[in-house]
C-alpha cells in the first residue's frame, strides 16, 4: 500500500479549485487555529494548493515535499513570505523536538505512511499539538485520486496514530476520503 509520490508532470492539476470538494481550507485551518497554532507543516505541500491556504492564518507554515521539483513549481506560482519550503522525507523531518505547533497532510498520506513518519510527527509536533489528515479512503471507488490498492482507510490511520501516542479526536470516512484530526502526544 502507498508510497508513491505525485507525478511531478502532473503538477498542474495540483491547483484545480475542484481539489475543495475533497477537503475544504476550512476544514484545515479550523483545528489549527482552534489550537493557537503559529508553526506548522504542510505535507507533501506539492505546489503549495493548501499552503497557500494556511498561510495568512499562522506564522510559519513548512511546505514539506520529497520533491525538489515541487518546490521549483511552487516558486514560479509565487510562495508567500511566511511559508519556508523544505525538502524531506516526512519520516526523516528536519525539525527540532516539538518545534511545531501542528502539521496538515491532505491527499499524502498514503505517499508517506509507516510508522517511522507517524512516530517523526509525534516527535516534532508539540504535545497536545494537531495533526489534521485528510486522504483517499481505501473504502472509495477509486473514480479518483491513486489506485484503491495504494490507499489507507480511517482505521488504518487512526490505528497507526494512536500507536505513536497521537489522542484522535475524530476520525471520519466520507465518500472517497476520509479525515482524522489527531493531537501529538
Amino acid at each position: 500500500m502507498g508510497f508513491h509520490t505525485f507525478d511531478v508532470d502532473r503538477a498542474a492539476e495540483l491547483e484545480r479549485p475542484d481539489r475543495y470538494r475533497w477537503v475544504s481550507a476550512e476544514e484545515l485551518i479550523g483545528p489549527l487555529a482552534a489550537a493557537g497554532a503559529d508553526v506548522v507543516a504542510d505535507l507533501g505541500s506539492g505546489t503549495g494548493f493548501y499552503t497557500d491556504d494556511l498561510a495568512p492564518h499562522v506564522e510559519t507554515v513548512y511546505g514539506v515535499d520529497l520533491q525538489p521539483e515541487m518546490h521549483d513549481r511552487y516558486r514560479e506560482k509565487g510562495v508567500p513570505e511566511n511559508v519556508e519550503l523544505v525538502a524531506s522525507d516526512v519520516a526523516d523531518l528536519p525539525f527540532a523536538d516539538g518545534e511545531l505547533d501542528g502539521a496538515v497532510s491532505t491527499m499524502t498520506y498514503h505517499e508517506f505512511a509507516s510508522d517511522a513518519a507517524v512516530a517523526e510527527l509525534a516527535r516534532v509536533v508539540r504535545s497536545g499539538g494537531p495533526l489534521v489528515t485528510f486522504d483517499w479512503t481505501a473504502d472509495g471507488d477509486g473514480a479518483q485520486g491513486p489506485p484503491t490498492d495504494e490507499r489507507f482507510a480511517a482505521d488504518d490511520a487512526v490505528a497507526a496514530l494512536e500507536a505513536a501516542g497521537f489522542e484522535v479526536d475524530s476520525a471520519s470516512t466520507r465518500t472517497e476520503t476520509f479525515a482524522v484530526v489527531a493531537r501529538a502526544p
